[in-house]
């Protein structure tokens, strides 16, 4: 079985090494750059993974080397290491298409739990890209837009994204933690009960009043979309 495969964007040598060898002692395989230009370049000439990329790096900023890699890349992911109070390089980061980020200074083994969730997550286009579906329930993720048949859904926006959640890893069960990471974030310490009111509240919109109930619950373990045609 081939190693996952992490590159490591990050121009503070001691912690890039920390991480490299953490990483390796974990069985992945990596590589290192320590500036935007070689990062890109990397990105653009090998397969990863997953990009551990920081947004204060030397001659492209992370957030620019993120912008450009979106452009031909949407499916490998990218968690940014940033600064404790840069909130709108946080935000922008997410907007551009990175799929989580850790402030600094982290722990380890916080880390290496982003990044087994993001890598048990199958590969699949991102919001911008194919309509996701199953049966009659269709998704635009671009225009935010769900029907089911001939019926239009208005979804808030939570609900909204606990839907392409479900739809991107369909007939795989997540457990309410991995809805949490992966629909509230990592930074949301409240209940994961919050996951079961929100299932309810799209069971009344997406599947009551139709013949067929997509969102299934695993006792014991969390929820799943079916396709019940394969």
């Amino acid at each position: 079985m081939e190693k996952p495969r992490i590159l490591i964007i990050e121009d503070e040598q001691k912690l890039s090494r920390v991480l490299q060898l953490e990483l390796e002692y974990e069985n992945y395989e990596t590589g290192v750059a320590d500036n935007g230009k070689d990062a890109l370049q990397l990105i653009e000439d090998e397969d990863w993974d997953l990009v551990l990329l920081d947004i204060m790096i030397p001659e492209l900023s992370g957030l620019e080397v993120l912008r450009r890699v979106r452009r031909f890349d949407e499916e490998t992911a990218i968690v940014l290491l940033t600064a404790r109070d840069e909130i709108h390089d946080k935000v922008s980061g997410l907007d551009l298409g990175a799929d989580d980020y850790i402030t600094k200074p982290f722990q380890i083994e916080e880390l290496l739990a982003r990044i087994r969730v993001l890598l048990r997550r199958p590969k699949a286009k991102r919001e911008n890209s194919d309509e996701l579906s199953v049966g009659d329930l269709k998704v635009n993720p671009s225009a935010r837009e769900v029907t089911r048949g001939e019926v239009q859904i208005e979804l808030t926006p939570r609900e909204f994204d606990l839907l392409v959640c479900l739809l991107q890893n369909k007939n795989i069960v997540l457990t309410r933690e991995q809805l949490i990471n992966q629909v509230w974030g990592f930074d949301y310490f409240g209940d994961t009960n919050v996951v079961d009111v929100y299932i309810r509240y799209l069971r009344q919109k997406v599947d009551k009043g139709f013949d067929v109930a997509f969102i299934q619950t695993v006792r014991g373990i969390g929820y799943t979309i079916k396709d019940l045609e394969q």
